[in-house]
This record gives structure tokens, C-alpha cells and sequence, in this order.
């Protein structure tokens, strides 16, 4: 009976050495050896832990203290990186982005837009479009590389610019359509850090995420 009392003691303390692993803070280490002073003192005498056993749960401890210090390094950074990317957002109020869209605004009686083909193309075509989707105007730009262009569209006579809303690219290359990607170019006005990162506030398309800027001019 008293083995057994001994043994039920032991893996009390056990338990609790493991338990204390799942701990943080500046007390985890202080806890964990307590638990195992007291786990050694209530062992069964005729059982007792090895020396592997008791430096396996030493290892234990040494990692749980690792993973939190290096938790808390990481954090720091995460800090740090957002105050950088505070700062470095700060710089673009003023400049010009590219961001994947097909939004067309006309400043000054000019639109400005760029697309991005997925190979060569040996007919491309610029249409723009009210508010409505329909059709205002439309420019051949020939035969094009694959890779990113820009353009500048001017309205044919008779058109109001401010009609322009959007526009579409149409590639082919002989009877075979090209994948053409839309960007659209923006003005950054402000800055603002949000719960998902840095967020762009742009004159024409709105608020938009960071990493969502293609090109920086």
C-alpha cells in the first residue's frame, strides 16, 4: 500500500512537470523545476526515473523557454516592420500606382491605363466604356510583345472624355485570343495602417491594400 501511494505521488508530479511546459512567461522554468524537485522526491524508490528521463524533460523545458523567446523576437520584428512600412507608405502621397483593375479616369482630356499580355499578340485592341458598359471608343494598337505596356488614350472628336469609365483589351495572335490583364493608373492621396496592413487610399479607385500595387512610378 505504501508503494502504491508513493507511485500515485510520482505521477502526480508527473503530470504537473508536464503541465507546466504548456506555461509562458518569466515563471514557466521556475514552476517546471519545482514540479520535477518534487516529482525526484516522490518517485518509487523502486522504479526510479533514469538519468535519459530526467534529461529528456530538462530538453522539454530548454524548448518550451526557446519557442517563447523567440515568440516574443518575433513580435519585436512584426513591430518593427510595421513602423518601416508606416514610413515607406508615407513617401508614395503624391505618386502615381498601377493596380490590377480597368477603371479609366481622363485628367487634363487624357486617359491613362496599361495591360499586361500572356504572349505575343499580333492584334491588339483598346475599347473604352461608359458607366453603362457600352462602347464610347476605340483604338488599334497593332501588334505587341507579351509583357506589360501602358497607353494614353485620347478621346476622337466629339467625345466627351468624362463619359470614359472603363476599358477592355482584346489580343489575338492569328485566330487565337491572348490573355490580356488590366491595370489602371492612380494617384496615392493618404495612407492609413489597417488590421490587414497598409491601406492606400487612391484618388479614383478608393481604398486599396498595399501589397495590391503592381507598380510604383
Amino acid at each position: 500500500m505504501a508503494t502504491s501511494a508513493i507511485q500515485n505521488n510520482g505521477s502526480s508530479a508527473a503530470a504537473g512537470a508536464a503541465a507546466a511546459l504548456t506555461g509562458s512567461g518569466a515563471n514557466t522554468e521556475d514552476r517546471f523545476l519545482k514540479l520535477l524537485v518534487a516529482q525526484l522526491q516522490n518517485q518509487d524508490p523502486l522504479n526510479p526515473m533514469d538519468n535519459a528521463q530526467v534529461t529528456s524533460q530538462m530538453a522539454q523545458i530548454q524548448t518550451v523557454s526557446g519557442i517563447d523567446k523567440l515568440n516574443t523576437t518575433v513580435q519585436g520584428l512584426n513591430a518593427q516592420f510595421a513602423q518601416l512600412q508606416a514610413l515607406s507608405g508615407a513617401s508614395l502621397v503624391g505618386h502615381d500606382v498601377l493596380i490590377e483593375c480597368n477603371r479609366l479616369a481622363a485628367d487634363n482630356g487624357v486617359g491613362h491605363g496599361g495591360f499586361e499580355l500572356g504572349s505575343q499578340a499580333d492584334h491588339v485592341k483598346l475599347e473604352v466604356l461608359d458607366a453603362s458598359g457600352r462602347v464610347i471608343d476605340s483604338a488599334d494598337l497593332g501588334a505587341m510583345a507579351s509583357g506589360r505596356h501602358s497607353f494614353d488614350w485620347t478621346p476622337a472628336a466629339g467625345i466627351d472624355p468624362a463619359l470614359a469609365a472603363r476599358f477592355r483589351i482584346t489580343a489575338t495572335l492569328g485566330t487565337t485570343a491572348v490573355a490580356a490583364t488590366t491595370f489602371t493608373r492612380d494617384r496615392v492621396d493618404a495612407v492609413s495602417a489597417g488590421p490587414g496592413g497598409l491601406v492606400l487610399e487612391l484618388a479614383h479607385a478608393g481604398p486599396v491594400a498595399y501589397d495590391q500595387v503592381k507598380v510604383f512610378d
